[in-house]
Order: C-alpha cells, then sequence, then structure tokens
C-alpha cells in the first residue's frame, strides 16, 4: 500500500468565518472555566508559586518512524520520506503555450496531520500548570495590583527549568484566546470580558526564546534554556503551530525563525520532514502551518551565496520541497477564498526568499521555471475577490490576495533583472546562467510585458484596480525593458500610449494627495519630500522610467517634451474655468524630473528652457492653487545648472521666491526655501541676499519647527557657511534658535519612547534624526565661522550645552556622532578649552563609561583637542587625566574590542604622551605593556594596528627615553621592540610616522652611552642606519601629503555638475537617431543596476575574507591630515643636526664608532640632512624678519 503521504490534494478552502475551529483537532478536556473577577486573582495570589519537581511518567516511545532526509545521509538507501513528494509533472506548459489554459485540480489521496516524532521523553522537573495558568490568568487582570503581583512572580519563575514546558502545555490546552494570547491592550466590550494585555504564554515563549536560546552580547547575563528543554520545545513546536489559530500562529513564527537560525540542520534535523508532512496534508490549517514552515527556512537562507556549503544544503532542501509547493500553487490560484489568498501569498514569499540570492539549478530547469512562471503571470492576471475590495486603499493592498499580486509581479521581476537579462551575467562563467538568461529573455520576459500591459490597460480603462506595490513593480519592469534591445522592440510601439495614460497619471496629484496638501501639509511634504521611504511609491518608479527612458533612448526626450509641451498649452489656452491644474502640475513635475537630461552636455533644446521657464513656470508662482506654486517652485530648483542669459529673470525668480517663502500653505513655504538654496551660486542672487540674510535666516528657522524636514537644515547650513560676515552678528540668536528647534525634536523622540515603549522608538528615532541631525551640522558650521570672534564663540558654547547633555544622557546614539563634532568645533575654534567644555568633557567620559566604548573613534578629535589645549589644566586636574587613560585601559583590556577600535585608544594615547610630556610618567608603563603584551603574544596581521601598536612604544621613547628602555628592560622586550621596529621601518609611511621615529631616535641618540642596555648597545648603529632610510623616503611622504591636502581643500569645477553629463556627451548625434546601433548595447552592457549588483558581490568577498585582507595594502594612507599636532611644529631635519652636533661635542668617540657603521651612501645622505637643516634654519629666519619688517639677517638664504 501506498504512503499516505505521497498524495495527499490541497483542500478546497471554502470562505469561512476566522473564528471557526470547526477543523480543528479535539482538544483534551479542558480545566473548568476560571472567573477572573478582580477577587480571584488576589485570593490566588496570596500564596507563592511551587514548583514541583516530580519526575514526569516517561512518554511511551513513538510507533512513528523518523524521516532522514536523503541529503543528510547521501550514501546509503534510506526509506521513503514526506520530502520526497512524486515528481511534479502536471501544469507546465511549453514556452509558446503559456497561460494557454488553466491548470487541471490534482487529486491526491488525502491524509491527516501526523503527530509529531518525539525523541526525548519528559523526564524532567515539572512545574505546576495549574498554578502558571492562574498567574497567566490574573496578570490579564483589569485589577493593577493584581497584574503587577502576576508579572512580578511570573518574571522570578520563568528561567526555572520547565518553565517553556508549562507555557505550552498552557498554549496546547487553553481555549481561551485572552490568555493563548494577546499583544495589545484593548478596552473590553463587555463588562464580563478582559481587558487584553501583552501577557499570554505565547508572549513569554518568544521572549524566553529571544533572550534565552542563544547567548548573545545584549543580554550576557540571562540564563539560556537547557538543552534537554529546547529539544522538547521542539518537538512540540510545529504540533501546536498547526494547531493553533491566527495570532497566535503569528506570534510563534519569529521563534521558529530564532530557533532555525541556531539549530538548523544540526540540532534538528526532522524540521523538513516535519514540514513536508505538513504540506502532504488535506487540512487546510495544517497546509497552512507548513508553509509558514517552509518560508521560515526560506528566510533563514535567503542570504547564504552560492560558494558554501550552507547554499549546497538548501538548494537540496528546494529540489525537495518546491515540487509540492508549485502544486499547493497551482490549485489555490482557482480558490476565490481568504484562506487561499493568505496561502498563496505565503508560497510565492518562500519562492522570493528562496531566489534572493541565487537561483539554483533546479528552478534554472526550464521546465520547473515555466511552471512557476505560469503561476505568478496567473496570479497577476487573476480577478481579486470582493472580499478583498476593501473600501480604504491601504486596508486593501495589506490583504492576502493583493500580497500575493505584489509577491506574483516581484519574483517575475526579479526574475528577469538579476537573472533573466542577458546585461545582468555579461561577466559570468556559469554557462548555465548565460543560458537561462537568453531563454529568459527570449520566452517569459516578453510574456510578462504582454500581463503587464494588459493589466494596465485594465487599469486605464478603470475596469481594475491595482494596487500601490503593483503598479510600481509594473514600471520597475518597464524601465527594466527599456534598455535590452529585444525588449526595447517589443515595449516600444506602446510607449506613446505609456507615457499619455499610464506614467502621466500615475505622476499627477492624486485627490488623496490634494487632501493632504489642504488638511495635512505635514504628511504631504513627508510624503513628497522624503520619497526614499515610501518604498513602493508609484510616482518614484514612474520618475526613475522616464529618466531611464531619455538616459538610453535620448530621442524619447523629444517625444516626451511634445507632450509636455500639449499640456501646458493647452492648459494656457483654456478659460480659467476649465483648466486642468492637475495636468499642469504633473506636466511640470514630468519636466522637472527630465532637468538634469535636458542640461545635458551637448543637449540641442538646453538653450528653450529659460523661455519654457518664463513662459510656463513664472505665471504659477502666483496661481490659486497653492499646489502648483509648490510646483513651480520646485521646477526652478530642479533647473538649478541653467546659466540663465536674462539676469532680470533671475531677480523674478528670487522676488517670487521670497513671496512664496511667506506663503500660506506651508508646503510652498518648504519647496521655496528649497528653491533658494541653489539660487546662491549665481552672483545677482547671492548679492541681492547680503541685506536679507538675517531675515531669511528667521524665516527658515520658523519652517523648521513647522516641519521636520531635513533639507531645510541643509539650506540653513550652506547659508550660515556662504553668508558667514553677515550673519556674525546674529550668531548667538541664530544659535539659540537652533537649539531650541533641536531640543523640541529630541523631546518629541523621548515622548514617543516613553509612551511606546522600546520596541517603536527606534523606527520614530530613525524618522527624526535625519532632521536632527542636520540640525546640528548647522550648528557645526556656524560655529566654525567664528573662530575669529572668541567672546561669540564662548556664549555660543553656553548656549549649546544643553544641546550636548540631552543628546548624551539620553543615550540618542544616532545623534553621537554631530555631538561630538560640535564639541570639537568649539574646542578647535576657540584653540583653548573654557569651564562649559569641561563640563562636555566630564559629559563624554560618562557616556563612554555607560557603554559607549565603541564611539571612541568619534570622540576622538574632541579628546584630542582636550588634551592639545587643555594641556595646562589637565596638569592641574589628575583626575582628568586618570579618565583619558580609563578609556584607553577599557579599550584594551575589553576582548569584545577589535584591532580597528583600539587603534583610537593608541592615538588618544600619543596625544597625551605629546602634549603632556614629564605629567604622566606614571601611565607610560601601562601604555608599553599594553602594546608589548599584544606584539609579543600574537601575530597581528592588520599593518594600521601593528603599527599604531608599535608607536604607543616608540611615543614613550620620545617621551622619556631612560624610563622606557628601563620598562623594556625590566620586561624583557627591549631586543624584541627594536628587531620588530627596525624590521619593520619600511612600513612607516605617512609623514607623522617618520617625523615620530626620526624624533624618537634622536632622543635615543640623546643617551650618554652608559645609558644605553647592554643588550641593545651591539646594534645601536642601526639606529642612524634607521633614520637614515628615514630621511630619504621624508620628501616623497611630503609630497603624499600635500597632494592630499590638496584634494580635501580644492575640489574640481565640475564637482557640482550633474552626474549625467559626461553620459551623455558621447555622441551629439544621439540625440537625433531614430534607434542606437546594436553595438551600443554590447559597450554599455553594464548598467547602473549590473553595476551596483557586481559591487555588492566585490565587497561582500572582501567581507568574507576578513579585515586582514582589506588592510593588506602597503600605503596605510594619510589618513589624519586635518588633525593637528605637536609633531607638525618640528623641523626633523634641524632637529636631528642639532642632535649630532650635540652628540658630537659631548661623546666624539661614541659618535665616531656610530659613524664607522655607515656606508658611504647613508654618509652622504647624512650630509644632505644637515645641509637641508642649514637651509631651513636660514629660510625661517628669513621668513621671520621679513615679518618683523626688518632687513634679512646675514643677506638672506646663500
Amino acid at each position: 500500500m501506498e504512503p499516505a503521504w505521497k498524495h495527499p490534494a490541497v483542500p478546497r478552502l471554502a470562505p469561512k468565518s476566522r473564528c471557526d475551529t470547526s477543523n480543528s483537532k479535539a482538544s483534551p478536556a479542558q480545566p473548568s472555566e476560571r472567573t477572573r473577577s478582580t477577587k480571584y486573582a488576589p485570593q490566588y495570589l496570596r500564596s507563592l508559586v511551587h514548583t514541583y519537581l516530580d519526575a514526569a511518567t516517561p512518554t511511551p516511545a513513538h510507533t512513528h518512524a523518523h524521516f532522514h532526509s536523503q541529503y543528510l545521509t547521501p550514501t546509503h538507501a534510506v526509506p521513503p520520506s514526506p520530502w520526497h513528494a512524486p515528481p511534479f509533472r502536471g501544469n507546465t506548459v511549453d514556452p509558446p503555450k503559456i497561460l494557454s489554459s488553466p491548470p487541471a485540480p490534482l487529486s491526491f489521496l488525502s491524509t491527516p496531520i501526523p503527530p509529531s516524532p518525539r525523541h526525548h521523553p519528559v523526564n524532567s522537573p515539572k512545574m505546576d500548570t495549574t498554578a502558571i495558568r492562574g498567574l497567566l490568568a490574573a496578570s490579564l487582570d483589569p485589577d493593577a495590583d493584581t497584574r503587577r503581583r502576576a508579572e512580578i512572580q511570573l518574571k522570578q519563575i520563568e528561567e526555572h527549568p520547565g518553565f517553556m514546558d508549562v507555557l505550552l502545555e498552557v498554549l496546547q490546552n487553553e481555549q481561551d484566546n485572552s490568555v493563548r494570547l494577546s499583544s495589545t491592550w484593548t478596552a473590553p466590550l463587555e463588562p464580563r470580558c478582559p481587558p487584553i494585555l501583552p501577557c499570554s504564554p505565547v508572549i513569554y515563549i518568544k521572549n524566553r526564546v529571544n533572550r534565552g536560546w542563544e547567548k548573545s552580547d545584549h543580554n550576557p547575563n540571562d540564563t539560556q534554556i537547557a538543552e534537554d528543554e529546547k529539544a522538547r520545545f521542539r518537538d512540540r513546536l510545529l504540533p501546536i503551530m498547526a494547531a493553533s489559530q491566527g495570532l497566535v500562529r503569528q506570534q510563534l513564527i519569529p521563534v521558529l525563525q530564532r530557533i532555525l537560525h541556531f539549530d538548523f540542520p544540526e540540532k534538528w534535523p526532522n524540521f523538513m520532514d516535519y514540514t513536508m508532512q505538513l504540506l502532504n496534508t488535506n487540512d487546510a490549517a495544517s497546509v497552512l502551518a507548513g508553509l509558514q514552515c517552509l518560508l521560515a527556512i526560506c528566510r533563514a537562507y535567503r542570504f547564504k551565496s552560492s560558494d558554501g556549503d550552507n547554499r549546497v544544503h538548501f538548494d537540496k532542501i528546494i529540489e525537495a520541497s518546491f515540487p509540492r509547493l508549485l502544486a499547493i500553487c497551482n490549485e489555490l490560484i482557482a480558490q476565490e477564498s481568504d484562506e487561499a489568498g493568505e496561502m498563496l501569498h505565503l508560497a510565492l514569499k518562500a519562492y522570493k526568499h528562496a531566489t534572493w540570492l541565487e537561483l539554483s539549478a533546479f528552478l534554472r530547469a526550464q521546465q520547473t521555471n515555466f511552471g512557476w512562471c505560469t503561476v505568478f503571470l496567473q496570479t497577476v492576471s487573476k480577478a481579486i475577490p470582493a472580499s478583498a475590495m476593501a473600501d480604504d486603499s491601504y486596508e486593501r493592498e495589506k490583504h492576502h490576495w493583493w500580497k500575493a499580486k505584489k509577491w506574483a509581479y516581484f519574483n517575475l521581476n526579479r526574475l528577469f533583472i538579476r537573472h533573466g537579462n542577458p546585461q545582468s551575467v555579461t561577466n559570468t562563467k556559469d554557462e548555465d546562467a548565460v543560458r537561462f538568461a537568453k531563454e529568459f529573455s527570449a520566452t517569459i520576459a516578453p510574456e510578462i510585458l504582454k500581463h503587464y500591459l494588459a493589466e494596465i490597460e485594465k487599469w486605464v480603462a478603470k475596469t481594475a484596480w491595482l494596487s500601490r506595490p503593483c503598479l510600481s513593480y509594473t514600471l520597475v519592469f518597464l524601465d527594466e525593458s527599456v534598455r535590452p534591445k529585444e525588449m526595447w522592440n517589443h515595449l516600444k510601439p506602446h510607449l506613446q500610449n505609456l507615457v499619455m495614460h499610464f506614467v502621466f497619471p500615475v505622476l499627477c496629484l492624486s485627490e488623496e494627495d490634494i487632501e493632504k496638501f489642504e488638511d495635512e501639509p505635514d504628511e504631504y511634504l513627508h510624503r513628497k519630500l522624503n520619497f526614499y521611504e515610501e518604498a513602493s511609491a508609484p510616482d518614484v518608479a514612474a520618475t526613475n522610467f522616464l529618466v531611464g527612458l531619455t538616459k538610453n533612448r535620448r530621442k524619447q526626450t523629444f517625444e516626451i517634451l511634445k507632450f509636455v509641451n500639449a499640456v501646458v498649452n493647452e492648459y494656457e489656452q483654456a478659460p480659467e474655468d476649465k483648466k486642468n491644474h492637475i495636468a499642469k502640475e504633473g506636466a511640470l513635475r514630468m519636466i522637472g524630473t527630465l532637468a538634469p537630461v535636458i542640461l545635458g552636455k551637448k543637449s540641442p533644446i538646453a538653450d528653450q528652457v529659460e523661455y519654457f521657464l518664463v513662459r510656463y513656470v513664472f505665471p504659477e508662482f502666483t496661481s490659486q492653487q497653492g499646489y502648483l506654486r509648490a510646483r513651480a517652485c520646485d521646477t526652478i530648483e530642479k533647473f538649478e545648472q541653467l546659466n540663465f542669459q536674462d539676469q532680470n529673470n533671475l531677480l523674478t525668480i528670487y522676488r517670487h521666491i521670497l513671496d512664496c517663502m511667506a506663503d500660506v500653505a506651508l508646503p510652498v513655504r518648504v519647496t521655496a526655501a528649497l528653491a533658494l538654496q541653489p539660487l546662491i551660486r549665481h552672483d545677482i542672487i547671492r548679492t541681492s541676499m547680503q541685506q536679507s540674510i538675517p531675515t531669511i535666516m528667521q524665516q527658515l528657522l520658523k519652517l523648521a519647527n513647522e516641519a521636520d524636514i531635513d533639507a531645510l537644515a541643509n539650506v540653513m547650513e550652506d547659508f550660515v557657511e556662504v553668508f558667514a560676515t553677515e550673519l556674525t552678528p546674529f550668531a548667538v540668536a541664530l544659535s539659540e534658535q537652533l537649539r531650541d528647534t533641536y531640543l523640541r525634536i529630541v523631546r518629541e523622540v523621548l515622548d514617543k519612547n516613553k509612551d511606546n515603549g522600546e520596541d517603536e522608538f527606534g523606527d520614530y528615532l530613525d524618522e527624526k534624526s535625519i532632521t536632527a541631525l542636520g540640525v546640528l551640522q548647522t550648528i557645526g558650521t556656524l560655529i566654525l565661522t567664528l573662530e575669529s570672534t572668541p567672546d561669540v564663540l564662548l556664549h555660543i558654547e553656553a548656549v549649546l550645552m544643553p544641546v550636548i547633555q540631552v543628546t548624551l544622557e539620553n543615550k540618542l546614539y544616532d545623534l553621537y556622532n554631530e555631538v561630538f563634532e560640535i564639541i570639537d568645533s568649539c574646542t578647535f575654534a576657540a584653540k583653548g578649552i573654557s569651564p562649559t567644555m569641561w563640563q562636555a568633557f566630564e559629559l563624554i567620559h560618562a557616556t563612554f563609561k555607560a557603554g559607549a566604548e565603541l564611539y571612541l573613534e568619534d570622540m576622538l578629535p574632541a579628546l584630542d583637542n582636550f588634551v592639545q589645549y587643555g594641556a595646562g589644566q589637565l596638569v592641574q586636574k589628575p583626575e582628568y587625566i586618570e579618565a583619558l587613560f580609563s578609556m584607553i585601559s577599557d579599550m584594551f583590556n575589553d576582548n569584545k574590542v577589535g584591532g580597528v577600535d583600539r587603534i583610537c585608544a593608541c592615538k588618544l594615547a600619543e596625544a597625551m604622551m605629546l602634549n603632556l610630556r614629564g605629567n604622566i610618567d606614571n601611565y607610560v608603563l601601562r601604555f608599553i605593556e599594553f602594546a608589548m603584551t599584544i606584539l609579543t603574544a600574537q601575530d597581528v596581521k592588520v599593518k594600521a594596528y601593528k603599527i599604531h601598536l608599535m608607536e604607543l612604544v616608540i611615543n614613550s621613547i620620545h617621551y622619556n627615553p631612560v624610563l622606557t628602555l628601563h620598562i623594556l628592560e625590566t620586561k624583557g622586550w627591549t631586543n624584541r621592540f627594536f628587531s620588530l621596529w627596525f624590521g619593520s621601518m619600511s612600513n612607516f609611511t605617512r609623514v607623522h610616522d617618520k617625523k615620530l621615529c626620526i624624533v624618537a631616535i634622536a632622543a635615543l641618540l640623546s643617551l650618554k652611552a652608559d645609558q644605553v642596555p647592554q643588550s641593545i648597545a651591539v646594534g645601536w648603529p642601526r639606529l642612524l642606519q634607521g633614520v637614515t632610510e628615514l630621511f630619504k623616503t621624508l620628501p616623497a611622504a611630503m609630497k603624499n601629503r600635500e597632494e592630499a591636502l590638496r584634494d580635501d581643500y580644492h575640489l574640481d569645477a565640475g564637482t557640482y555638475d550633474y552626474g549625467e553629463e559626461d553620459e551623455w556627451a558621447e555622441d551629439e548625434a544621439n540625440w537625433n537617431v531614430e534607434d542606437e546601433p546594436e553595438e551600443e548595447e554590447t559597450n554599455e552592457g553594464r548598467d547602473e543596476s549590473t553595476a551596483y549588483l557586481e559591487f555588492l558581490n566585490e565587497e561582500a568577498q572582501k567581507f568574507s575574507r576578513g579585515v586582514d585582507d582589506i588592510e593588506s595594502e602597503d600605503d596605510l594612507g594619510e589618513d589624519s591630515v586635518l588633525l593637528e599636532s605637536p609633531l607638525d611644529k618640528v623641523d626633523p631635519y634641524q632637529l636631528f643636526s642639532a642632535t649630532l652636533m650635540k652628540m658630537e661635542e659631548e661623546q666624539p668617540q661614541f659618535y665616531q664608532s656610530l659613524a664607522s657603521h655607515l656606508t658611504a651612501e647613508d654618509q652622504a645622505a647624512l650630509q644632505g640632512v644637515m645641509q637641508k637643516a642649514t637651509e631651513n634654519a636660514q629660510a625661517a629666519q628669513l621668513a621671520l624678519a621679513q615679518q618683523q619688517g626688518a632687513a634679512p639677517v646675514n643677506g638672506g638664504a646663500s
């Protein structure tokens, strides 16, 4: 007899209530119903929960055979497994017959859901299930004290062995949904209906698994779940999921996902066996649970690349499970129920995750791929059931049938863009991938376009509705079809109609947009200006399509402009009461989108833009429609690179923009402000603005408080920089307003955190932090413009202290970097440390100690300023020096801190030794120990880390050579260090490295002969040889440093030009040809999306090789060219020349013995150093004399 699991049918799902449990399995006898009045729980809670350690009766060995998956035992025959579903032979079609007919229903034997195999007898400590159930019930009590006491007791016992077993028991047996699951506070509908709180078994399970399944850095002290309890939990989880309803199952899915991440396949080898059994039953709830299990495993593997064992493992999972999944999909498409929609949604999403990074060979097989694409296309074309057509469009999009459509579109797009476009596989050596791309583009891609066009036709005719994701994915596919020649030939005949009747309406404002403009201007601005947050915004996809179309098929630019001209001319000629304002707004948006193309190099139409603006845009500055006034401002901003022939037109624009900044409509004021920013490149406007800039800044600050738009902060930052002189008298008032704006935003963030708890806080902070960042950056720019006004700067430091305080004390990590930059700017501009800034120092130290060790890199510039400009005060405050040292010490003592982060600690220690010479002797020993402990115990492969560790010791030598040599001798490290140092001399490539080595060697050569340890006396002549090598390479390093400085300060003239200009300038004739030649396809085959994918792959490979490989380049780079150091003022030539002359004078014999080991080449090099020192001294003397207005000494340099 055939196994019952081999040929099941997908159940045909009749519509039913979500509360219908007729398909549920019979449950064991339930405990008597408990009353949840406020009287019951306190009475129950008078006694503590007792946990019983009675040994449970061992469960009889289960008779169900365990299915060993084929890929786990490949060398031996194995018994049949539910993995081995019958080969899929139905519902596949030859290429020409895609969608030729609906799939025939599959006929299978039905089988009930099998029991879960148990390999772990429940012979473990047990807790009192009734008692725990009572506590859970009490935690839902309306009385707050009752709830609190129950929650405290549950918290006390949740880490006790057996707690997870009891929770599963309650989940399995409890029929009261308020106890089974609750995740939100809802007021009771009736007196007898208890309020719902997040304290159900499933929530406790979720939290316990998150914190106790595997140890993590976030919760290092949490007690971990015992392995035997984990095993029992794994065995029971899937059957409980299959028997659970709605929200309970949804809450269990993240639990399943986490366990799979850590335990599959090694500790859960039978997971896929049971998943396949669920998929092979005739029970709807079980099939749904099986789909969720399969989706979970696909999600777990979605980022696994093809070059690892994990992907091979996953490919076998796909091969075993996806034929059954395809059969299920074919059954579901013909059904109408909501349950069928949910199951199809999950199935298509599973495919999405399974093919996210790679398309397995099994799925690339022609018949398999045709089968899946048929399912996707049938889903795209399916008429959605009435039950999925809610009145509210956003609610409609949440329905499972629309989600199924969304993933069908997505999967088709992904297949074409990543795997089916020959241009996307140009650099691969995988012949199978190339074959697949060619076949896909020739057979399936045209079918996709055909079906998409059919759906567009229905949408245009208003006989069908499309969700925003469906519209977006349609436009994405059209965009990707522009470049390949074969697809372009299919698309081109439809282009004019597509632009006029599809793309243009999508770009136009909807009724909802207009309502938001008038009633919710904040929301309107957020949607229109922060469009990158709108992942499924069809108008953004339409914009991208137009840009891609005109970039790759430039002749189409003329066709689009003809259409735009027709719209604006019709508007101009229509009577006032007949004007189509929405069409005019859409036309201006369309031409603004094409601004970079129209103004590109060799553009034959660039000189006509000014006339277009004057005729069609200027009138809309005074339109009665607010959205047209806003669009006029936006259009001017889009054409910011236009060089106006008539300067009066610029002045007209300036006046209109100022008027719009005072408009009654908030979106108009904001878009006017954004349009004003690029206009300051024009001299005539910049001059006009000088008198009005204080007023303009006031308007901008007021706007920033009305609308949290980060772009406004960028405008203010630019204006502060450009109009620094004009704004200086208002600097303090401006800083106060910026502070108040920032504090308001932060208060909103903190209030939101208080109201919603940590779960929602992160998202809200992300949304608000962009605006806050912009305000902080404007403050930083303002500070840097006030370097020459120390009195004003002192006032501003006091004004800004609340900004620093509120950010650091409330741990707003996203804003740390900018706050540390403000402290850096204040201390750097003042070249001194005020009492206010010492308060900031204390806050930085407290922040570091409170868990912000990994932010030391952001703190470092400010800390360097405290050491450099506050050295005198640090000497008077040893507790501050101790605070600095403790930060360095923590970085070296924390095992979780990596080498790259410890480099920052090395830099801070260096700043202390360079600036506090003679005052930190007691810390030098520790600095040397930090470095040498690592250098002697590890093979440090990251070059930058190794160099900075050595420089800790080199700095110590410069700080005090006698003390350092004594420490090295005492520890037995002297020979080891000097061998390492001089063996690595060529790795000290930067100017700073070389100067540090030179001054350290000079310090060693200043020692008396009897101060040199005997252990290294024989190698002392190498000091001169090493310093000679340093001086030989110093000029080249100084040249590199100058170039690095020049790159930082001097930008190319075209830096701010559109990036597309050069790409459009290849051939002027391309504007006029009917079709680009086919050779262009080949030459430009690697488009942006392909190049970007290749870049990501390269970066992923680089990352997988580890940091060592990334840091393996010979040149460390001038990474500190903008950081000041006391060594910057040192002339190494004069210093070393003085050292040699002193040594020759005071220790002639010692000097001669060292010099005798030099080669003639080295002796000549040292003579060159002495000569260069003389020249530098004379040049410095001459410069000083000229500065003082005196005659040159000794006639100047000879």
